[in-house]
């Protein structure tokens, strides 16, 4: 599978000063594969170290800090010359080693010239616990993503699909073959973008042998929650998780916390949803009130709505088969525009973008609120089918008056009255 990371680590590989960098995200969203695909790819020699397998590693951090005692012993113990500009270290699963994540800012200070890279899960939370310093200013950070969209259609086999994808985003002309690719973004809902489930699914062509793969991913992050959390955290982290079907199958998707159990407060679980955020498993979609930049400045953190990273684990707590997407049975309905708001939410992320709804005093509301790159506020609303129609973003478009709109639907692509349709498998395009 080509992920897009890979454009980043390259760019990262050639920066004049560069700096040691972190790959974060949830588990098994592809970091190790991608990064040692990069690294035999790219480098004379790659030397590959991970703090979970290997306890050794640890001691070496523990004796001293200081890059050349660490290259040294490194070499050692790989049994591989550790060549300047010309090797790549990989450091795997180094939240299990707090020291080794302090060791970076060393290596950013004294040994620039070295090629490091570490990657690891719950980070933040991880080294909190453990009270060992960040090395905040020494290092590059990318947050890893599942696949997107775009990804997912390359690991079928279709990049001419995403040509064509693009070419009628940018044009605003119909695209040929919409029908088939709403299809694909239906099996991308129930498969998700785990690289696990997607490659099952490509090798097996059936959807139920991507349901135990799903549920594995599920259990790897029970076991991290019982891992790096108090037994009482645990508890309230695995209530929101959890909750987060019922949050998203109801009308009003803003976040209850008497969802999660009678007479919650927002005081009691604030940590726990912090660290469902840190982990990448979830999504925050803050509110504002106001279309004018910055959004930020009328954010009201009070009030926000919580998306899964990953449509697939959704689509697996939900219990939906690939079969019942397919068909739309008459019960999907119901869920159909959750699926839709969470994939979109999920896809602006991936895109770099933070999002947030807008709501005015609880008579209007649009689904989600990005600023592009241009700097203009932009109003984005998802519909699940083609029935387009929206007085809430009209009374945004009356009230803020931005460049342009944007609506995601099952429609096909075009622009009418400065609101540009995007059908939903090209979000990825924004």
């Amino acid at each position: 599978m080509e992920r897009k990371i890979e454009t980043k680590l390259l760019s990262w590989k050639g920066a004049k000063n560069r700096l040691p960098l972190i790959v974060y995200g949830s588990r098994q969203v592809g970091k190790t594969f991608s990064i040692m695909k990069f690294g035999k790819t790219y480098y004379k020699s790659f030397v590959y170290l991970n703090f979970e397998s290997n306890r050794d590693l640890h001691s070496i951090f523990e004796r001293s800090l200081a890059p050349s005692d660490i290259l040294r012993e490194l070499g050692v113990l790989s049994g591989e010359t550790i060549l300047e500009n010309d090797t790549l270290i990989f450091f795997d699963e180094i939240q299990a080693c707090g020291r080794a994540l302090t060791s970076l800012k060393y290596f950013a200070e004294d040994a620039a010239s070295y090629h490091v890279i570490a990657a690891g899960s719950l980070l933040g939370i991880a080294i909190n616990r453990e009270k060992y310093s960040f090395p905040v200013g020494k290092v590059t950070m990318i947050q890893m993503y599942p696949l997107d969209f775009e990804e997912f259609l390359g690991a079928l086999g279709k990049k001419a699909a995403c040509n064509m994808i693009r070419d009628s985003f940018d044009t605003n002309k119909p695209c040929p073959l919409h029908e088939l690719f709403l299809d694909l973004y239906k099996t991308y809902l129930c498969i998700g973008g785990m690289p696990n489930a997607v490659k099952e699914f490509i090798q097996a062509n059936d959807y139920a042998f991507v349901v135990p793969i799903q549920k594995n991913i599920t259990d790897s992050f029970i076991a991290d929650m019982v891992k790096y959390a108090t037994p009482s955290e645990a508890v309230k982290i695995m209530s929101i998780y959890q909750s987060l079907p019922s949050q998203l199958a109801k009308e009003n998707k803003k976040f209850q916390y008497r969802i999660i159990r009678s007479g919650a407060r927002a005081n009691q679980f604030e940590t726990p949803m912090d660290w469902l955020k840190a982990s990448g498993i979830i999504i925050i979609c803050p509110k504002v009130s106001s279309g004018f930049m910055p959004l930020v400045a009328s954010m009201e953190p009070s009030f926000f709505k919580v998306f899964m990273t990953d449509t697939g684990l959704l689509c697996s707590q939900f219990g939906i088969t690939l079969a019942s997407m397919l068909s739309e049975f008459s019960g999907f309905n119901e869920i159909k525009g959750a699926l839709a708001e969470n994939y979109v939410a999920a896809a602006l992320t991936f895109n770099g973008h933070r999002a947030f709804y807008w709501e005015s005093q609880g008579k209007a509301e649009v689904d989600f609120v990005i600023q592009d790159d241009n700097g203009n506020i932009i109003p984005l609303e998802v519909k699940s089918s083609e029935n387009v129609r929206s007085k809430s973003l009209q009374q945004f478009i009356q009230k803020y008056s931005p460049a342009y709109s944007i609506r995601v639907s099952a429609k096909n692509f075009g622009l009418e009255n400065n609101i540009k349709s995007v059908p939903l498998y090209a979000v990825y395009c924004v």
